[in-house]
């Protein structure tokens, strides 16, 4: 099933401020709200739908490659692991918790008041070739970040058990107020300042971590790359980034496509370009000639009487469109190479052939200028 469109369903349009979408986010969240509409999914999956959209459209970069890409720019969530929703509910309330915050709602897990601590996104460059872009790629980078300690298995805790419940807010992660006003009792809820809103506290740290739950080491992270990206596009591996301390939620890796410049063929868009010089005698008879693709060679026909600047089209021979909307064509620019240096008898025959009459220019319709050569590359 299609995902539907991030600014449909917060009810938004494109030029909307971030506040306009922070505040229709949290309205859609007080509506779907779990604690609102126990033990419906359809309200859930709603919001979690409008997470997924706030996590996007709160993020300026993210809403840029969104605005421009759709969903595909958001990258895929099956096969290259690229995230652009599948939000727990976990993930949400620690992301996003403090916009609900104020509304006192009931009923819900004592677990959702819990501080859950969220590690730092990463980010690295991995260069990429026409082929590469062509057909995709499985990248296998080693990044170093901080990883998850064995010896406490992330609890930041000697043995992975040596910690006990906050008395200060009891196991829940914050503290609630009540404040005698003129308006009557105002309650308050913040963090817990003993626990620091995670609900326990450590009695014996572990001796590797010293209770932080992370240590610094490395991973090889396989990424697979879509097919079509470009230079500059950014793409997101869930979870991939540095661990969070004391078991929470780790931050994500993102990937920055640089594209490597080809010696022979130049890109635009999902179109490449590639300029090819023949000699006068092969433009006046004709001849066939090889040209570069992003997977070999191919031979194309020049036939005689061709003018310089005449562009061939090979259909199909670009690259694919990131986002499944066809391939691009492969644009030949013929150039006719016009010696510097002749011969005395290469003059002579110059001489000669410039007297003759079918060699004065003679240009029809068909010969078109660079203008009209121009209105037909990008008309296709």
């Amino acid at each position: 099933m299609s995902k539907r469109d991030y600014y449909e369903i917060l009810g938004v349009n494109k030029n909307a401020t971030a506040d306009e979408i922070k505040k229709a986010y949290r309205q859609k969240a007080i509506q779907f709200h779990p604690d609102k509409n126990p033990g419906d999914a359809t309200a859930e999956d709603k919001f979690k739908e409008a997470a997924e959209a706030y996590e996007v459209l709160s993020d300026a970069n993210k809403k840029a490659r969104y605005d421009q890409y759709g969903h595909a720019g958001m990258g895929s969530s099956s096969g290259g692991g690229f995230s652009g929703g599948g939000m727990s509910m976990d993930d949400i309330f620690s992301q996003f918790g403090d916009i609900f915050g104020g509304f006192g709602f009931g009923g819900g897990s004592s677990q959702r008041g819990r501080r859950v601590n969220r590690g730092s996104n990463l980010r690295v460059r991995v260069k990429l070739d026409l082929k590469e872009i062509a057909h995709g790629a499985e990248k296998k980078i080693k990044v170093n970040k901080y990883i998850s300690c064995n010896a406490c298995h992330g609890s930041g805790a000697e043995g992975g058990s040596s910690y006990t419940s906050c008395n200060t807010c009891h196991g829940t992660g914050h503290v609630t107020r009540v404040q005698q006003t003129f308006l009557g009792q105002m309650q308050t809820q913040s963090v817990c300042p003993q626990c620091g809103g995670e609900g326990k506290i450590i009695t014996n740290k572990c001796k590797i971590c010293f209770g932080n739950g992370i240590v610094n080491g490395e991973e090889v992270i396989s990424i697979n790359i879509p097919a079509g990206v470009e230079d500059g596009m950014q793409l997101s591996v869930s979870g991939k980034g540095n661990a969070a301390a004391r078991g929470g939620i780790n931050g994500d890796l993102i990937v920055v496509v640089e594209e490597t410049a080809d010696t022979e063929l130049k890109r635009d868009g999902t179109n490449l370009l590639y300029d090819h010089y023949i000699s006068f005698p092969d433009a006046v008879l004709g001849t066939t000639i090889e040209i570069p693709t992003v997977d070999g060679k191919a031979k194309i026909k020049i036939p005689a009487g061709t003018q310089a600047g005449k562009v061939f089209r090979l259909r199909g021979k670009g690259l694919p469109s990131v986002e499944h909307r066809g391939i691009g064509d492969l644009m030949v620019n013929i150039n006719v190479w016009t010696p510097q240096q002749l011969s005395h008898e290469e003059t002579n025959l110059m001489e000669k052939l410039r007297k003759a009459s079918n060699f004065e220019p003679k240009p029809t319709a068909k010969d078109m200028g660079f203008f009209d050569r121009m209105r037909e590359y990008f008309q296709g």
